[in-house]
Order: structure tokens, then sequence, then C-alpha cells
């Protein structure tokens, strides 16, 4: 809380468990056939620096933000939410989660901001891993997003976007 501003999801743990099967894991998840959440996102690289965002005083949460992982028969397509852990971080753990190298595209927060080394070796890394769909949004600043599609086609986001994969 600060001053009168409470900052968490607008329905608490308990009304939750009261409208749905609620599950709390750090560990991933199968949500469906094809869809994995991830749980806690490890840190996997010495350029994606973390840094608290916030404390919380009572009970556990995840170390960072999560996000989920679509498996297709052709590869991966990670869904995300800010990125806090890291956009290369979560997309090695998908990797490593789903069991499958071919990461064939992202949608969601990159959080980066500011177009320095680690934006340049995030870009690197985008590069290495043969990404063809990037869908950089909320918490990626438009100068990244140019700084990526120098070198990478990014694609445009927005309300009713729909993506078939």
């Amino acid at each position: 809380m600060v001053g009168n501003l409470k900052i968490c999801s607008p329905i608490l743990q308990d009304e939750l468990k009261e409208k749905c099967n609620l599950i709390l894991s750090k560990e991933p998840k199968k949500v469906s056939k094809h869809i994995t959440f991830l749980g806690e996102i490890p840190q996997t690289n010495n350029f994606e620096n973390r840094k608290p965002i916030g404390k919380q005083i009572v009970g556990e949460t995840l170390m960072d933000d999560t996000a989920l992982a679509y498996k297709s028969e052709n590869g991966i397509y990670i869904i995300t939410g800010c990125s806090h852990s890291g956009i290369c971080n979560i997309i090695e753990y998908a990797k490593q989660v789903c069991k499958d190298n071919r990461v064939l595209g992202i949608i969601g927060g990159f959080h980066l901001f500011e177009v320095k080394e680690q934006v340049n070796k995030t870009i690197d890394y985008l590069k290495q891993n043969n990404l063809k769909e990037l869908y950089p949004c909320h918490c990626t600043s438009f100068v990244v997003k140019a700084e990526i599609h120098k070198v990478l086609p990014v694609k445009e986001v927005g309300v009713g976007l729909e993506i078939n994969w």
C-alpha cells in the first residue's frame, strides 16, 4: 500500500477461490493440451538483472512475473506479462519446460525501455533464436521496438489483433 494506492489484483485470493479452482504454483503447470503456465522464471543469463519491483508482507508470490507457453507441432509461442524476469530468461525457460528449442513467436511486454547494452544483447539473443514473429507491446518503449525492428520484423499490436498460430 502506497498512501491510498493499493497495488495488486482487483480480486483478492479468497474471492478468487470462491469463483474458480485456484491453483497457485511456482512450478510449471499445464493449463490445457497446448498451454503451459511457466511458474517462476529462473535467471539464466548475466545481462537481465532483476530488481525487486515491490514487496509483499503477507504470504508468498512468484519472484517476478511469469508467462505462458503455447506448444504447437511447429514450435513454441510465448505470451508474456511485463517480463520483469527478463524476456530472454523467459524464452530459455519456455524452451526447457516445453522440451523444444523452436521458439516461433512472442507477444507481450519485453520490459525494455532504453537502448543500451541489455537491449543489444537481447536483440543478439532473439536473432540467434531465429524468432519469426515478435509482438512487443506494453513495457516496451517505441525506441526499443525501433531498435529491434532494424534487424528483426516487429509486428503491430493493438485492440482487435488476431494471431492464428
